[in-house]
């Protein structure tokens, strides 16, 4: 009896508990870490460090927090900051969902571990931007600030770009008036590895107006002629607009298409603005469609020059023209708009002064149709230096 009542006095004094003992370790210190009690009932214990990434299950939504089961000796934390920067992320999860987070604390003095959901936020935004580049669905932006070029914006966390090209006639006229505001916008572009986010507001303020414009596009074919004006010119070129029908429909579409330089005139043309002013009217021909933008050309809707040159401009007939161009071959004299010839070096006597814009008499040595060539020789009003 007294045996037994000497063993529930020891179990029942709390300052001479002893800890469960195993095999082999019968003389185990009386006070033990957190780490070792989770060592002892066969859990493992992982040291995080700044960075590492961990998987977790949400515990807890509070104001301001987040409380994660990352399966360690502490919870993590997602607070303050790191909150702040993923509250757009944070809304849509719920306690039990599973989550990939970042350590930015390792261990606080109360314990735990402070988080971060930057990269997941990350992959969410551009798994979002991605979906409406795909599917054409608007996505809520917010203006920063207004460029030459455009108006950059900020979507789901990241900078985006809205080029002039892109905005609604609207937005077009006023850009500031998108800044500190929230709208719609359309992703057309998306280059992850360089931060590359391109958008488009009039597909959504001009939706309408833009699918009308794609459908009569569709119906555009090549070689068609149409009746334009020209709304405004550049070095490069002028673009012009015209009227297309639709089909079984008596609504027309306005289109505007680029007339390259090259396809202004058979005639050279250095400047465009020499050539066209914006309101002249114009007959163009289709000659491409790339990517919903039409090319048109003016010139050839014209007669070219070459068709007929071989009855204009026979062997061996003289004719007038003007130097266009010196070379270290020769020089070129134009003798109409659009037609050029040759006068090699060989055929200019040795001594005789030429300058472009000189008016020149020549005489016609070959033909090229099929290579728009024409071989010029000078008619010589006077002898040669060194001539006998």
């Amino acid at each position: 009896m007294a045996s037994k009542a000497k063993s529930k006095t020891s179990h029942s004094n709390p300052s001479k508990a002893k800890e469960p003992s195993r095999a082999g370790d019968p003389q185990r210190p009386e006070t033990q870490t957190m780490e070792d009690l989770l060592t002892q009932y066969g859990a493992s214990v992982r040291r995080l460090s700044l960075g590492d990434k961990v998987k977790g299950v949400i515990t807890a939504k509070l104001p301001g927090r987040v409380v994660v089961d990352i399966g360690g000796k502490s919870e993590g934390i997602i607070a303050e900051k790191a909150y702040k920067e993923a509250e757009s992320l944070i809304k849509n999860l719920k306690v039990g969902d599973e989550i990939q987070a970042q350590v930015i604390v390792s261990e606080t003095p109360d314990g735990y571990t402070i988080l971060s959901l930057r990269q997941a936020t990350a992959d969410a935004s551009w798994t979002k931007l991605q979906d409406s580049r795909e599917k054409g669905t608007p996505i809520s932006v917010e203006g920063i600030s207004v460029t030459n070029a455009g108006v950059m914006v900020d979507v789901s966390g990241l900078t985006g770009f809205i080029p002039k090209s892109q905005l609604g006639k609207l937005a077009a006229k006023n850009p500031q008036a998108l800044i500190a505001r929230r709208f719609e916008a359309v992703v057309i572009d998306t280059d992850r590895p360089s931060n590359k986010v391109v958008l488009s507001e009039k597909e959504v303020s001009e939706k309408d107006e833009l699918e009308l414009v794609r459908e009569a596009i569709k119906s555009v074919k090549e070689s068609d002629t149409y009746e334009g004006e020209v709304t405004s010119v550049y070095d490069f070129g002028c673009f012009v607009k015209v009227n297309v029908p639709l089909k079984g429909e008596k609504e027309e579409v306005e289109l505007e298409g680029l007339v390259h330089i090259s396809e202004l005139s058979w005639d050279k043309v250095g400047r465009a603005e020499d050539a066209f002013k914006a309101g002249d009217k114009v007959k163009v021909k289709v000659i491409g469609k790339t990517n919903g933008k039409l090319a048109f050309s003016i010139r050839q809707t014209q007669e070219d020059p070459w068709d007929k040159i071989e009855d204009k401009y026979k062997k061996e007939s003289r004719v007038k023209g003007k130097i266009s161009k010196l070379t270290d071959f020769g020089v070129f004299v134009q003798l109409e708009p659009g037609i050029e010839g040759l006068v090699h070096l060989t055929k200019i006597p040795p001594g005789k002064s030429l300058a472009k814009g000189d008016s020149v008499n020549v005489y016609v040595e070959e033909i090229d149709p099929k290579e728009k060539r024409i071989s010029l020789g000078l008619v010589l009003t006077e002898k040669p230096v060194g001539y006998k």
